[in-house]
């Protein structure tokens, strides 16, 4: 976790503490579908209630306010059906003076939300707070009301916290969840600090499109849009146009939760729902949808697609030239990446550390190594980061960062830049993480092709060739005398793969020992 100053702690504490209100820390993360909707909706009310005040002033009391409001619902970013009996009161007291059948009422209240407003369809009403499993309520009223009251102890209005702190709380409170709900938890969750990097080295500039094919809870959709802010603040540049964020997430609860994280942060954009593999929404015709950037963190080492589903494909998404990369999806999704890239457009991916060395070294013939070849001897790809072990939730292993790019500068072509980042990290607990001084370094250091010893190198083509398409950073750069070793995650990773070549040959040679009459 960057740092982060006392306003945002004091309200990440808050927010951490109203989760942890139901049942404790080690509980809060199963009952997520139900926290994160109700301070959203705490969020929509107090804004909601900040709109209602500004138009009071003008037409003379909250009553008026609210009458001219139900008449033109424009007049507001969204309309929340719900009025207190004494119209000067905030409109979160109706759902917090809720005293009966409050799992029941409080369903009903946010169903209404999202009938008012479109944008939030599927988005808060797609909880039941009265559900029961086996007879039990999911969480009971008791805890429902301990809830709502612990969330009631802060005001999140527009003048009592920016889009960006509220934003930034609300995405500590999805990392506190993914530090406790083990290994699913990395499907939705890209560290804060990963996503930084990848955004600098993005680079976006204002109205540009960014997309996601697999946008969990959409933080890195949103970071290229925090850092393009930031790019025009230091330009003393007041009004830009904000990128188009485009995203697609396959798990209804995950999409509902990009959605939130989107409007909580006061942005904008399309999230499509639906598996991106098999059906990608983002279409033109009978092709892809074409993006500026791209970035991305699908989940690791899938095995569920098989060559079927490549050849299945009717969007050119797997060129015959790069071949089908086995039984492992990494560089499928880069395939289907590449293939969303407009012709000068860029891409920041993040994969496990084997997607980068797989095959490489051994005498066999390997499909994921060849497409990997490929991209080398296509000059798609600009550059790997090597990331720290233990920054992910759902593995230990290191990661890297892949930077794709369809249009290299001539003095860049034939070249790859590889930066080991291994050092970069800070001890955390459960998790390490990059501190903000590293996450500077690493973007500036890869933006400007800048070579540092024990860190970065600029490594040719035939360089890769010579090594056997291995593009991993720790295969070129070694830090330090440890390093001399190589990697434990890339020698079990290589095993594996010995050892399913090793199975594949002995069958082929079995079946022709039985042709010959040799053997059982």
């Amino acid at each position: 976790m960057t740092q982060a100053n006392s306003t945002d702690k004091s309200l990440e504490s808050w927010i951490w503490d109203a989760a942890c209100s139901i049942r404790g820390a080690k509980d809060a993360p199963k009952y997520k579908e139900f926290i994160l909707p109700l301070i959203f909706t705490k969020r929509l009310c107090d804004v909601f209630d900040d709109e209602l005040n500004r138009i009071a002033k003008e037409v003379g009391s909250r009553a008026k306010a609210f009458k001219l409001v139900k008449h033109d619902k424009k007049l507001v970013r969204f309309f929340l059906p719900l009025e207190p009996k004494n119209p000067d009161e905030p409109v979160w007291s109706v759902i917090r003076t809720l005293s009966d059948k409050i799992g029941e009422k409080l369903t009903t209240h946010l169903r209404a939300i999202a009938d008012a407003n479109t944008l939030l369809k599927g988005i808060i009403d797609r909880v039941d707070f009265n559900a029961t499993t086996h007879g039990q309520r999911d969480i009971d009223d008791d805890r429902l009301s301990n809830l709502i009251e612990a969330i009631s102890a802060k005001r999140l209005g527009l003048n009592d916290v920016e889009p960006d702190i509220i934003g930034r709380s609300y995405e500590y409170l999805i990392r506190k969840f993914a530090e406790n709900s083990g290994k699913s938890a990395g499907e939705f969750y890209t560290p804060a600090e990963v996503g930084l990097v990848m955004a600098r080295i993005m680079d976006a500039e204002p109205g540009m499109d960014i997309y996601d094919p697999c946008c969990g809870s959409a933080g890195l959709l949103i970071k290229c849009e925090l850092v393009l802010q930031e790019k025009m603040s230091l330009r003393s540049r007041k009004t830009f146009a904000p990128a188009k964020l485009y995203g697609q997430e396959s798990e209804p609860g995950t999409w509902a939760m990009a959605n939130m994280n989107m409007i909580i942060h006061d942005m904008e954009g399309e999230i499509q729902i639906g598996d991106t593999f098999r059906k990608p929404k983002f279409r033109q015709g009978n092709r892809l949808q074409t993006f500026e950037r791209v970035v991305a963190n699908p989940m690791w080492n899938q095995t569920e697609f098989k060559e079927k589903d490549y050849d299945a494909d009717e969007l050119d998404r797997f060129p015959k030239g790069a071949g089908y990369p086995g039984g492992k999806a990494d560089w499928g999704w880069i395939q289907h990446i590449l293939a969303s890239l407009k012709p000068k457009a860029r891409a920041a991916v993040v994969l496990d550390t084997g997607a980068a060395s797989r095959g490489s070294g051994n005498a066999n013939t390997n499909k994921e190594k060849d497409v990997r070849r490929w991209f080398v001897e296509q000059d798609l790809i600009e550059g790997v980061i090597y990331l720290p072990e233990n920054l992910f939730y759902n593995t230990t292993a290191p990661g890297i960062i892949l930077v794709l790019n369809r249009a290299k500068p001539k003095e860049r072509k034939d070249k790859l830049f590889l930066l080991n980042a291994s050092r970069e990290f800070v001890k955390g607990d459960p998790k390490n993480y990059l501190p903000d001084d590293a996450i500077a370094r690493i973007a500036e250091t890869f933006t400007a092709w800048k070579e540092m010893e024990k860190y970065s190198r600029i490594v040719t083509r035939d360089e890769i060739a010579k090594n056997d398409f291995n593009i991993s950073p720790s295969r070129y750069i070694h830090t330090g005398e440890a390093d001399e070793y190589r990697p434990i995650a890339e020698i079990v990773e290589e095993l594996e793969v010995l050892e399913e070549e090793a199975r594949e040959t002995d069958t082929a040679l079995k079946s022709i020992l039985r042709k010959l009459g040799v053997g059982a």
